[in-house]
């Protein structure tokens, strides 16, 4: 999975340059705001002017503010958005609190997606690479499932287990960012 700023303009560009391009390892709980610089911008910025001609803006907007754990403003956009991505972003955010349950119940507001496919390849790399760890074991990708394996380890911290869900963590924000974020196909 190869991951582009650039695929999303100059300004998204320059925000996710504030911390590691979009390919950072978000805390699998307990984050905290990684970069008041961009908080600060995020704040001023309104979802149809960084997405102009994004599938969903405010759920790409709710997106960025949760790679940079931002998970208060993430989570006002997420709980406001009717539609199965802003559910998503919604779990994922329940997920990293951690509060498992709200997760799960978001999560169930998704019983199908159409990154849902990706997210089973990015899962299968992953596991080639962290063999004990079962992210996809059946070769579909349930995210209710996901909540359990994050869960796990978590108490594991500096594990395979940890270090193959922190990957996951990030293959799913990307795939879920750029379905959003971008006009057309939800490949990247």
């Amino acid at each position: 999975m190869k991951f582009d700023p650039q695929a999303y303009g100059r300004d998204v560009a320059a925000l996710l340059a504030l911390d590691g391009n979009g390919g950072r390892l978000m805390p699998l709980a307990s984050g905290r705001c990684s970069s008041e610089a961009a908080l600060a911008q995020l704040k001023t910025a309104a979802a149809v002017d960084l997405f102009p001609s994004a599938r969903a803006p405010e759920a790409a907007l709710s997106g960025l503010y949760l790679y940079f754990s931002c998970l208060d403003q993430s989570h006002q956009i997420s709980q406001s958005i009717e539609s199965a991505e802003g559910s998503f972003w919604h779990g994922i955010l329940h997920r990293q609190e951690p509060d498992p349950d709200n997760a799960r119940y978001w999560f169930r507001r998704v019983p199908s997606h159409p990154i849902f496919a990706e997210l089973a390849q990015a899962a299968a790399e992953i596991e080639a690479r962290f063999p004990d760890t079962k992210l996809a074991p059946d070769g579909r990708w349930d995210p209710i499932r996901f909540v359990g394996v994050c869960e796990r380890a978590g108490r594991q911290p500096g594990s395979p287990s940890y270090q193959a869900a922190l990957e996951m963590q990030r293959a799913e924000w990307q795939s879920l960012f750029h379905y959003c974020a971008s006009g057309g196909s939800g490949a990247l």
